[in-house]
């Protein structure tokens, strides 16, 4: 695990922030990534407890972070990294894994069973989402947009 600190882009009035982790392999990923992104929301002011409506849209990212992960965990041998891009208003998460299999929806599933409702709640909470090849043609690069409260 090896969180960077932010990189200034200085060519809008509010500069890009990015934070990166890297990652290997899928053991404790889901709550490293987790941890590391609260931290991240906190530090970008996501998070003020005083704000219930910034307090659910950082649960929204939360959860989404994880569905994000935890299907690289399950379906392409574990993340690779994460990046978390914050620019204005905005917050693209992205996942990068070494599978170049896109997320696909599963079997219709009943809501009250566990599992298999990654890819509805990408629809139901994400502002935009897909997958694109890694630029290094290795695996894929899962992304969400969000935005902020």
């Amino acid at each position: 695990m090896t969180p960077m600190a932010d990189d200034d882009t200085r060519d809008t009035a509010e500069p890009d922030r990015v934070r990166r982790l890297e990652l290997r392999g899928a053991e404790h990923a889901v709550t490293r990534c987790r941890d590391f992104t609260a931290r991240a929301l906190a530090d970008w002011g996501w998070t003020p407890a005083h704000d219930p409506e910034a307090g659910e849209r950082a649960d929204d990212v939360l959860l989404l972070v994880s569905e994000v992960v935890t299907n690289a965990c399950l379906h392409a041998g574990g993340p690779e990294e994460l990046v978390l891009r914050r620019r204005g208003g905005v917050l693209r998460v992205e996942v990068a894994d070494a599978s170049p299999e896109p997320p696909r929806r599963g079997a219709p599933r009943p809501a009250s069973l566990p599992g298999g409702h990654g890819v509805m709640v990408l629809d139901l909470l994400a502002g935009r989402w897909g997958a694109q090849p890694r630029p290094d043609g290795r695996g894929k690069v899962v992304w969400l947009e969000i935005a902020g409260p």
